[in-house]
């Protein structure tokens, strides 16, 4: 049976997705990347916010439409939140929630699959991310969360922190790499809160898998600014665990924060920003921002700009509100006019362009580590360890170069892309 994966929302949904992959592949099926080739479709869908339940609703009707034969496999926080909804669309053969996720690719065995599988059909060694250009991974970690952001819908559709083992995480970073994979990307809802359920933290599983795996590269997912775990700087000592963190801040005043239910003050983030620069040498802090929430004033507004102004975030994810059924902020007083929303969307992105310059200036006459991932527009392309994409030309190949680290000479900014420039030192 040949199966078409699709996915939207976050990376949590991506390694999932990446994680299917490979179960089906072990199950005997095949993967493809054309909808229409498929005996199995299967969508992960997002309800983070309205639109993403419509962006999602658009996708099983649209891949579907496609191919009306196949069988269509529906899951993720959409799915499980509006059941009857998914129920309700023509074609759906299988509903997953998230509590059975984890177990999809054998649910799809025993309840679509009426005849004997047959072998496993791919030669030892093929990796499954490769037929999708893909040159880092994905790993999932945990799921679920503690904590009841009050714009949030995720915690009550992910359900109650749930952990896996150390062992079998670097069981499956070391496969990976085996298979070729260069670089993982370790995440989860509440990556913070990982180990929660297994008296164990994110410092011991970091520390497990840089001692028990040899993968050239490591990255953190998502981390909340209040979860980082004692003696956490120290693993940056190793520099496979590259120098970036995405510490989503969503706002720039007190208030604002106390409103979203968030457990970090400003002076707090800022704390900790200091004391990342300090601690790691280079590393690259971005973060996300809601523009218009509920009862921001335009006081507030300017309060966030000029509290963010003092930072040079490699990027910030700008989002503008958008009230979400069945979560507390939906019920909030004093909605802000989408105008309002557009206007702070704006000042914001003009302050991110000024940020993302002066980071991108402090990269120029370094060195830097690059996994090469594709070759377009006449460059090779890749990402710096602390995040950075940058590109560059190599006057003689030998040999494959995609999937390969080399060290380039960071010469210069392209202004128009927003990204680095660099040459292969000779």
């Amino acid at each position: 049976m040949q199966v078409h994966l699709k996915t939207l929302g976050c990376r949590l949904n991506e390694a999932e997705l990446e994680t299917w992959a490979r179960q089906f592949r072990q199950l005997g099926h095949g993967i493809t990347n054309d909808p229409d080739d498929a005996d199995l479709l299967v969508i992960n869908t997002c309800a983070v916010t309205e639109e993403a339940v419509r962006k999602s609703r658009r996708l099983i009707k649209r891949v579907h439409g496609r191919n009306q034969t196949a069988k269509l496999v529906v899951s993720g926080c959409y799915a499980s939140l509006n059941p009857n909804d998914i129920n309700a669309i023509p074609g759906v053969d299988l509903l997953v929630d998230n509590r059975q996720k984890d177990r999809l690719p054998v649910l799809v065995n025993e309840q679509l699959c009426a005849e004997t599988m047959p072998a496993v059909a791919t030669e030892p060694g093929e990796n499954l991310l490769f037929s999708r250009g893909r040159q880092r991974a994905f790993i999932k970690v945990q799921d679920g969360c503690r904590y009841r952001c009050t714009f949030c819908i995720v915690t009550r559709a992910r359900g109650e922190e749930r952990s896996r083992s150390i062992d079998e995480i670097i069981e499956e970073i070391n496969e990976l790499h085996d298979e070729g994979i260069r670089e993982a990307v370790i995440t989860g809802v509440h990556l913070g809160g990982y180990g929660s359920d297994l008296d164990v933290n994110l410092y011991n599983l970091v520390k497990a898998i840089l001692e028990q795996t040899s993968i050239p590269r490591l990255r953190l997912g998502s981390l909340e600014p209040w979860d980082i775990p004692e003696n956490f700087w120290e693993l940056f000592q190793n520099q496979r665990l590259l120098p970036h963190l995405h510490l989503p801040l969503q706002s720039g005043t007190n208030s604002v924060l106390r409103r979203m239910a968030r457990r970090c003050k400003t002076e707090d983030f800022s704390a900790l920003v200091t004391k990342a620069h300090e601690q790691v040498p280079g590393i690259n802090i971005t973060t996300d921002i809601i523009v218009g929430f509920p009862g921001e004033t335009d006081e507030e507004w300017q309060q966030t700009l000029a509290y963010l102004g003092g930072f040079d975030f490699g990027h910030i994810h700008i989002f503008a509100y958008s009230p979400r059924p069945d979560t507390r902020a939906a019920g909030l007083p004093n909605p802000v006019q989408e105008s309002v929303k557009k206007e702070r969307s704006r000042q914001l992105h003009a302050l991110l362009e000024e940020m993302q310059l002066r980071q991108l200036e402090k990269q120029v006459g370094k060195n830097a580590t690059v996994l090469v991932e594709n070759f377009s527009e006449g460059r090779y392309w890749g990402y710096t360890p602390n995040y950075f994409r940058v590109g560059f030309e190599m006057d003689t190949v030998s040999g494959p170069v995609e999937n390969s680290i080399l060290d380039i000479h960071i010469s210069d900014i392209d202004r128009n892309k927003g990204v680095l420039v660099g040459i292969v030192p000779p």
